[in-house]
């Protein structure tokens, strides 16, 4: 397919032959060949109003011709750290490995300010909602129970500030040691609560803070104050750890009627092959989510000094895929100690994972990880599902990529929000105004 320009002008009321991914489109979709056939999109006052075979039926108003490009829904970047973004041009050396990042990110912590925070992290919101991001979740670095992280309110009001533009929910990122004591957890679950929406109880669950009461402690919080849970667990390769089966034991256990959510689960991949297949088993009984963070878990597993890592540290994704376990891949950190490379771009932490788990079909089976807001939401209050009928004009057209070699060539994008051009769209254009 050559490349395909966009006109800058009308604004469209039509899309005319996208290429859709299976996922999104019915079960009896007709084909073409190996793949779906092109989708026409009827827009109408910033929502999808019909989506039809190619040239089933006439599309109404101004419409652009985009001859097989790729198009995806508006993106979600579910697992972020905006508190510590573009912190490391300020750092000297840091030491390999996950334990060296947290020591230089707890060197740097002492030095910010909510006008810190608010610069670092505004520019990371800008630079999701220019690449298509509709909603992320942050994490926020939760150290000390008496006292509320200085980057905490900041995310709230810009949770305020950036809403009915980009979705932003944020995280306690919580040591689990202290949630050792019940009263504790009860108390930070409080303080979080009070928050206001959009906020998450959160974890660090790791082989170094492990305390199985502590994380009953956590579970039980959350249920007592009605918060959706989002947790680090088991980042790392060490075939013992456990954290994720206990989640799930203990999910079910409680009764939790909340969104559970676990990122990174990297120790899946050390473990063997029966013990790392039941605990997803349980995961999958238990109703959670995974959420996998290729770039940082690659930079970060197997991390050592003048020695070339042997492991990749991706969870187990097509496994769990296979027992209908929502998976989402996101962007996490974001040039700081964690990972020096990032641009707040889910589709670049898509193509590294795409490759690291050598995922077939990506764009047809796969590009849904980037996706799924239902994954995120509370079961039984889930958003429209993408191109349904009243959903969201939130568009992302690649006219440069096509659905073989994705995400190759997915940088240069058009963006639609509730049907508007994010941006001007350039000259020439190879797209006609009927259909």
């Amino acid at each position: 397919m050559s490349a395909l320009a966009l006109p800058s002008s009308p604004i469209p009321e039509g899309l005319a032959r996208a290429r859709l991914p299976a996922w999104a489109l019915p079960a009896d979709w007709p084909r073409e060949g190996l793949v779906p056939a092109l989708a026409d999109v009827q827009l109408a006052q910033g929502r999808v109003h019909r989506v039809s075979p190619a040239g089933l039926t006439p599309l109404a108003g101004p419409v652009w011709d985009l001859a097989g490009a790729p198009v995806l829904p508006g993106l979600v970047d579910a697992h972020t750290h905006l508190d510590k973004a573009f912190t490391l041009p300020r750092m000297g050396e840091v030491q390999p490995g996950l334990l060296g990042a947290i020591d230089a990110m707890m060197q740097d912590r002492r030095h910010w300010t909510s006008e810190d925070v608010r610069e670092r992290a505004s520019q990371g919101l800008r630079w999701a909602h220019e690449a298509g991001v509709v909603q992320l979740r942050s994490h926020c670095d939760w150290w000390e129970p008496q006292t509320t992280p200085v980057a905490w309110p900041v995310l709230r009001e810009l949770a305020q500030e950036w809403q009915g533009r980009l979705q932003l929910e944020r995280v306690s990122l919580i040591p689990l040691h202290l949630y050792a004591q019940r009263d504790t957890a009860m108390a930070l679950a409080a303080q979080v609560a009070a928050s206001g929406p959009g906020a998450c109880l959160g974890g660090f669950v790791h082989s170094s803070n492990w305390d199985p009461q502590a994380l009953r402690h956590l579970l039980e919080a959350a249920r007592h104050h009605d918060l959706d849970v989002d947790l680090h667990v088991d980042e790392e390769l060490n075939p013992r750890a456990q954290g994720l089966w206990h989640v799930a034991r203990l999910v079910k256990a409680l009764g939790l009627r909340t969104r559970v959510v676990c990122g990174h689960t990297c120790a899946l991949a050390a473990q063997p092959e029966a013990e790392a297949l039941a605990t997803l088993d349980a995961v999958a009984e238990a109703g959670l989510t995974l959420v996998s963070l290729p770039i940082t878990n690659l930079l970060l597993q197997d991390a050592v000094t003048g020695r070339t890592p042997r492991a990749r540290g991706l969870t187990l994704v097509k496994e769990a895929r296979g027992r209908g376990i929502p998976v989402l891949l996101a962007s996490d950190n974001v040039q700081d100690p964690f990972c020096p490379s990032g641009s707040f771009d889910p589709l670049e932490a898509f193509g590294v994972g795409v490759a690291m788990g050598q995922l077939g079909q990506a764009f047809d089976q796969w590009s849904d990880s980037l996706c799924r807001r239902d994954a995120l939401a509370r079961p039984g209050s889930a958003p429209p599902a993408p191109f349904s009928t009243g959903s969201p004009a939130d568009v992302l057209i690649f006219p440069q990529a096509n659905a073989w070699g994705f995400p190759s060539r997915t940088q240069p994008r058009v963006v639609l929000r509730q049907g508007q051009p994010l941006a001007p769209i350039p000259q020439p254009s190879f797209a006609s105004e009927s259909a």
